[in-house]
């Protein structure tokens, strides 16, 4: 009879049954009794009551019952830790018995008992089983260890595991870790992977055993299981880094992992992606492999879309002169195809072509034209984007075509389409006769626009003024009120005032700014960072290169990853076919500059002079060059009241007083460097607040024990003051606390000191310091922390919060540029609006208080009568938290504006903006 009539019974009251049967005294009762345990433990029934029986039951020489006890012991102890323990004087005893398979059965599972209390026992059987005269037992403990590194990183390397480790790669049997090269023919395909992904972290001496190991690996790639082949290019891609471009050998491997790679693609459409996600980063990393099989990513009919456009990522890539035509024709049909995503990211497709090939850039024009006379939509949107990037590459060379862009204006509904439209308006405004009317249409609906074309349109109608400064003056006007006045946005305000306050003191410093060349695009903006990629090599085959994040991006907790990278290039290695792949540091021309994209929300700002103020008014003959305009003429007595007369001559008008900050003595300035000025407002360092201790655990529900507390943060370092008090009748010792995982890695930074016996009636006060180092789990809410706190009497539970102020870094204050930089590059869905009401507090008093709780105001200006205070903060994690503080001078009721990457955050740090200017 087979084993399947343990998973058939369904007898009531069976776990009292099985106890007596463990108890047995007969071997085969025993046995049978521990088979009906696993069977009921795999079928999902609770079998833990039975966990001290089944652990006598170890006690034997029978082999097969030895496996069964170890296997449920496995499962059980994490959730019975302390009774696991009662093993380990088993575990011992079998490292020590005379069958190996014996001995390896343990060493096995102890490296699958992820217990921290029972780890520590198991290091000396272990270090003995490293040492073991059978290379089966040595072998399974090496892989012991790597279990254990994966528990607890820091006790392999204090007890030397990792040194015998290295003794072990010298180990005359194949078996062992040395001999990989010999065991790859004698395992399975699962033992291949393992053993190529353990090669691929070794470095070679030299290029000599780096090419002996491809030689030996190579065969790899001919076999059916794809992982293998993946694991075998991994291999190689890192050693080549090692092989010099002269030997013959290099271009022979080159073509050698053309032909696996192209096979991968015929597999099911799920291996296909995980292929291309692949063969992605081989392409960014080496070109030249698959810079002939251009066919074999033509996208088929019945491809899933997500293979579809991976394949067009890698036809871009692989484009050249040579297969242009070719790759030009395919795009062309792909745009006509019925599914709208594929067809848009064909037709960008068309344009990243012309701005990669230079040669092919006319034909790309001319199909993205005849696309353009389809009038499909989504079509004509696409190619207009696109069309703007090939002027972008290539100033004064196709701008014939903007007549027929125009014709299409009044079916653009996405932003980005209407965004590069007015870029391409504004940008060429004195070719379009009609430019003012065609922009004017925009100015309609401007507060029904998304931020990105509001930005474009306030920048392109600058851009016309300057052009055509006499026909526009009232169209300049009006969208300068509409961006300052009527607008909530800080982002358009600022970019809005800048534009205003150059134009009104020096018109030709606004037209070398506004005006100014711009940089041409590259064709591989989207190229990884050569450091990231050459990570991204190392870890083919895994999660990481189909997500192209290292792991520490996605692993959670990023602790214990290691970060990998490609062994140093030898002299005669470095690629003369991919520049864009030449290591960081490395100058090269032909590298891409990195510029905003357009639509950019503050890249005008960023390129302000931010040097000192002009002393006195600006030249007169500014006023010649623009013809003598009276700029914004009457559009500012509402905003500006009386003001001095004679300000910059009879052709300039002063800028809104919100542009103006109340220190300076005349309203001219050059740049940001008055706009943001902090000669007053921020205070000095007094220490974060400090909240009143709260009780946190009530005596009556911890047998007598009271605790309450706070946290304080000082000098960079945060502690947990406690104050302990016996409320029982019986004295309290042997104190220890532990933190439960947390949103922010809150651990105790030392054990819980609690230097004498508590008596009744008794209190004392301690203070635990923390770090930020421990196991990270995002808790609901976000603040909260669960604490066991144990002594002579029980172990007690209890949840806190914690106010996030104790997190915020005192390295925090941003710089100005990058505080910019950063507003802007946070999308606007980000920022979050809030009321502090009743704080009467001025400005200057604000700033000081938020600062000693390290929130630092980085700039600080008045507009229109109120104070912005513009603020960073960073975490412990590296999370920054930008803030705009609107305070009106005599109410008290801010606006606190917080934008930040991880939006989950701004509703603590809003708190704790409250909490500390309440109190």
């Amino acid at each position: 009879m087979t084993d399947s009539k343990y998973f058939t019974t369904t007898k009531k009251g069976e776990i009292f049954e099985l106890k007596a049967e463990l108890n047995s005294d007969k071997k085969e009762k025993k046995k049978e009794a521990v088979k009906k345990v696993i069977a009921s433990m795999t079928v999902g029934k609770d079998v833990s009551a039975l966990f001290p029986d089944v652990v006598n039951c170890m006690q034997t020489d029978n082999l097969e019952l030895k496996k069964l006890v170890y296997l449920y012991l496995m499962n059980y102890a994490k959730s019975q830790p302390d009774m696991a323990i009662m093993a380990v004087n088993t575990f011992v005893k079998d490292c020590e018995d005379p069958n190996p398979l014996i001995r390896a059965l343990a060493v096995r599972t102890m490296g699958c008992i992820r217990v921290d209390k029972i780890t520590e026992y198991l290091c000396e059987p272990l270090r003995k089983c490293l040492k073991d005269e059978d290379p089966y037992v040595r072998k399974t403990a090496a892989v012991c260890v790597a279990k254990l590194h994966d528990i607890n990183a820091q006790l392999v390397e204090d007890q030397g595991f990792l040194d015998t480790l290295k003794d072990l790669i010298s180990d005359s049997n194949p078996m062992s870790i040395n001999k990989l090269l010999t065991a790859l023919n004698e395992c399975t395909e699962w033992g291949q992977i393992f053993i190529l992904d353990c090669l691929a972290n070794y470095t070679p001496k030299d290029d000599r055993e780096a090419q002996s190991i491809c030689e030996r690996v190579t065969p790899r790639l001919s076999h059916a299981n794809s992982a293998v082949v993946l694991s075998a290019v991994k291999v190689l891609m890192k050693f080549m880094e090692m092989l010099s471009k002269d030997l013959d050998y290099y271009g022979t491997l080159l073509k050698k992992l053309a032909p696996p790679l192209v096979t991968l693609l015929s597999a099911e459409p799920e291996l296909q992606y995980v292929a291309l996600r692949n063969i992605n980063l081989i392409v960014q990393k080496r070109p030249e492999i698959l810079k002939h099989e251009m066919k074999v990513f033509f996208v088929k009919y019945n491809d899933p879309i997500y293979v579809k456009l991976e394949k067009l990522d890698i036809m871009i890539r692989l484009a050249s002169q040579a297969n242009i035509a070719q790759v030009l024709a395919e795009l062309k049909e792909y745009a006509t195809e019925v599914d709208v995503d594929f067809v848009r990211k064909a037709v960008r497709a068309i344009g990243r072509c012309a701005i990669k090939v230079e040669q092919s850039a006319e034909r790309c024009v001319s199909t993205l034209l005849d696309l353009i006379q389809t009038k499909v939509n989504y079509v004509v949107q696409e190619a207009i984007v696109v069309i703007k990037d090939i002027f972008r590459k290539y100033p004064n060379k196709y701008e014939s075509v903007i007549a027929t862009l125009c014709e299409n204006l009044d079916s653009l509904d996405e932003p980005e389409a209407r965004a590069a439209m007015i870029w391409i308006v504004g940008e060429y405004a004195e070719r379009i006769d009609n430019a003012d009317e065609l922009l004017e249409s925009f100015l309609e609906g401007f507060h029904d626009e998304s931020t990105q074309v509001q930005l474009q349109l306030l920048t392109a109608i600058v851009k016309l003024f300057l052009k055509k400064p006499t026909e526009t003056q009232e169209l300049v006007q009006q969208v300068l009120s509409l961006a300052t006045q009527d607008s909530d946005n800080p982002d358009l305000r600022d970019r809005g005032y800048i534009y205003w306050r150059l134009l009104s003191t020096d018109p030709v410093a606004a037209k070398e700014v506004v005006l100014a060349e711009k940089p041409l695009i590259s064709e591989e903006t989207d190229l990884i960072e050569p450091t990231l990629l050459d990570e991204l090599i190392c870890y083919i085959g895994t999660l990481a290169s189909v997500y192209h994040k290292p792991p520490s991006a996605f692993v959670e907790g990023g602790r214990g990853v290691v970060h990998k990278s490609l062994p140093p290039r030898t002299a005669s290695s470095e690629s003369t076919e991919s520049p864009e792949t030449a290591p960081a540091g490395v100058p090269s021309s032909e590298q891409p500059d990195v510029i905003p994209a357009q639509g950019d929300l503050l890249g005008d700002l960023l390129n302000l002079d931010l040097g000192p103020p002009v002393s006195g008014p600006p030249l007169a003959s500014s006023s010649v060059q623009m013809g003598a305009v009276d700029l914004l003429g009457g559009g500012l007595d509402s905003l500006m009241g009386d003001e001095p007369e004679g300000i910059g001559g009879p052709n300039f008008v002063t800028p809104p007083a919100a542009a103006v900050p109340a220190n300076l003595g005349a309203p001219m300035g050059s740049g940001l460097s008055d706009l943001f000025d902090l000669t007053s407002g921020v205070g000095t360092l007094s220490g974060s607040y400090v909240a009143p201790k709260a009780i946190w655990l009530p005596a009556m529900k911890a047998k007598g024990l009271e605790i309450s507390g706070t946290f304080t943060r000082q000098v960079g370092s945060i502690s947990m003051d406690l104050q302990l008090t016996n409320k029982a009748l019986q004295v309290m010792t042997d104190f220890a606390i532990q933190f439960n995982r947390n949103s922010f890695g809150l651990a105790p930074a030392a054990p819980l000191q609690v230097h004498a016996p508590l008596s009744p009636n008794q209190t004392v006060e301690i203070s635990l310091p923390l770090n930020t180092v421990g196991s990270v789990m995002k808790m609901e809410p976000l603040n909260n922390l669960q604490v066991a706190v144990k002594n002579n009497i029980d172990v007690f539970y209890f949840s806190t919060l914690y106010p996030l102020h104790i997190l915020f870094v005192e390295d925090g204050k941003m710089d100005r540029q990058m505080f910019l930089a950063t507003w802007k590059d946070i999308p606007n869905e980000n920022e979050a609006q809030f009321q502090i009401r009743d704080c009467p507090l001025n400005a200057e008093a604000v700033s000081s208080r938020l600062q000693s709780s390290n929130i630092f105001t980085v700039a600080k200006r008045n507009v229109e009568g109120q104070d912005m205070l513009y603020q960073s903060l960073k975490l412990t994690n590296g999370i920054w938290v930008l803030a705009e503080l609107r305070i009106q001078p005599g109410n008290p009721s801010f606006t606190l504006s917080l934008k930040c990457r991880a939006p989950e955050v701004s509703q603590h740090v809003y708190q704790a903006y409250e909490t500390i200017l309440k109190n």
